[in-house]
């Protein structure tokens, strides 16, 4: 039956790159590698001239780090180039890699996904016939124009949200929790009920959600903008109760700071 597992639907815009480094006690007496890496990190935060995207830096606190980067760009590619010139620097050779995640943007169409297959299934067709590819090539370069899934595929930086949150996840594969044995219809209520407790936080968190399948061992990563750094603990302890959480989520490692601009932030180390 079309209704069984299988993948969702999803739209894909800008790769991201966020790279978190910890710095040496001694690194204070590096002025001249200080101010050429702040002309850097100024002169990659505006993206590509062609594709667009953006770079910002926070100044991480309470981790074992101590900075992060956070790159957004159109192509794999670019997101190489610009990991490359920010390494290059001599100051952030001195620095220690802590972690890194590649991943992309991504709109995940679980409700239209489900549409589609119980359309299928109605019709006699299988998930991934001509009907079904056609509908969802054709829905797609719809949802693809809405502008609430244009800013989730090429998200601004956010204006006057100065705090960030970044932390990987995956679903659960547990004999009892296995997220990817659920039909699609199951997945698509539960995505739903998540969705609502995220829009209780309008306008007080920004949120971008990257996938990493096949590009990192983590399965997606979360990047949270807020005024109010207090809001990052209400929002994952509200969403934590949600079902999708509570039984099927898994958590890799927070780290939270402050956007910081070029020559603050490695004035900062």
């Amino acid at each position: 039956m079309s209704t069984l597992a299988h993948p969702p639907e999803t739209l894909e815009g800008w790769y991201a790159l966020h790279q978190v480094w910890s710095a040496p006690p001694d690194l204070a007496r590096e002025a001249k590698a200080r101010d050429r890496a702040a002309t850097t990190l100024d002169e990659v935060s505006a993206g590509d001239e062609a594709g667009g995207g953006w770079s910002a830096g926070v100044r991480l606190m309470g981790s074992r780090a101590d900075v992060m980067l956070v790159h957004f760009r159109p192509t794999l590619d670019a997101i190489g180039d610009v990991q490359r010139r920010v390494q290059a620097e001599p100051l952030f050779r001195r620095l220690s890699p802590v972690y890194s995640f590649l991943s992309i943007t991504e709109a995940g169409l679980y409700h239209l996904s489900a549409e589609l297959a119980a359309a299928a299934d109605a019709r006699g067709g299988a998930v991934g016939d001509d009907v079904y590819r056609q509908a969802v090539k054709d829905r797609s370069a719809v949802e693809r124009d809405k502008p609430h899934v244009r800013s989730r595929l090429f998200p601004p930086l956010p204006p006057e949200m100065p705090y960030v949150c970044f932390y990987p996840m995956s679903k659960r594969r547990d004999p009892d929790a296995n997220w990817y044995a659920l039909p699609i219809s199951a997945r698509s209520r539960l995505m739903e009920a998540h969705g609502m407790t995220g829009r209780r936080y309008a306008g007080r968190i920004v949120q971008i959600i990257t996938g990493a399948i096949g590009l990192d061992a983590w399965e997606w990563g979360v990047t949270l903008f807020a005024r109010d750094p207090l809001d990052f603990k209400k929002l994952v302890t509200d969403m934590r109760f949600d079902e999708v959480s509570a039984k099927y989520a898994a958590f890799g490692e927070f780290f939270v700071g402050r956007l910081l601009p070029p020559a603050e932030l490695v004035a900062s180390l």
